[in-house]
């Protein structure tokens, strides 16, 4: 009997038992090591894709940062409940919000709200990025009053006409521009306004433009090609 019990006593101690318990806390502790690992990296894709990061798309602007921008001109910009807000220029000149990265071939996704008197824009491919205009960039119109309205809302100014100008005023809506080469096109609300081929700007800064009324940013995101 006492053989048999200082046997069990040395099991139960320090024998197989004890070693089988701290395997299975050891191959516990483990697998809540690696749970955690892939809790993170799940969280980390969704952060990116979220961010519209995770396909290719750059996000300069929403409703967390204004982002990182080189004013030219001076206008009232100003973040309101998580939306880029200009209502009044300082001066007489336009003011521009210009990238400071330069772009060559790539997609621009932009959510903005004008009223019916604004003048605004997305200036692309701009040969300079410290003085912005139709005659250095091509400029994607943003402007429902424009005495010409071949070259309104929808129209690359100078470049490609828009024949009828949809309106824009009063409402949320995206413009999404492409760039790839010298083929440009602008849709608009998902109806193309502007397609066409041109050469004379390859590469530079684009810019989002205030000029008079009231004009609103929500989200600005770029994808190069």
């Amino acid at each position: 009997m006492k053989s048999a019990f200082t046997s069990l006593a040395v099991m139960i101690g320090c024998g197989p038992i004890n070693k089988q318990i701290g395997g299975i806390i050891t191959m516990t502790r483990i697998s809540t090591l690696a749970a955690g690992l892939l809790v993170g990296v799940a969280l980390l894709q969704y952060a990116s894709i979220a961010s519209g990061q995770g396909d290719g798309w750059v996000t300069l602007l929403d409703a967390n940062a204004k982002g990182d921008w080189t004013e030219v001109g001076k206008a009232n910009w100003a973040m309101k409940d998580g939306v880029l807000v200009a209502d009044k220029l300082d001066g007489k000149d336009l003011a521009y919000l210009v990238t400071k990265t330069s772009y060559k071939d790539f997609q621009i996704r932009a959510e903005f709200w004008v009223d019916e008197e604004a003048n605004s824009g997305i200036h692309i491919r701009c040969d300079q990025s410290d003085k912005i205009d139709a005659k250095i960039c091509y400029e994607v119109n943003i402007y429902d009053k424009r005495p010409d309205p071949s070259y309104g809302t929808g129209a690359i100014v100078d470049v490609a006409k828009v024949d009828p100008m949809p309106k824009a005023a009063g409402k949320w809506n995206t413009y999404e521009i492409t760039a790839q080469g010298p083929h440009l096109t602008v849709v608009l609300n998902g109806q193309k306004t502007a397609d066409v081929q041109d050469s004379k700007h390859l590469s530079g800064p684009f810019a989002l433009q205030y000029g008079s009324g009231v004009v609103k940013f929500r989200k600005v995101q770029i994808k190069p090609l």
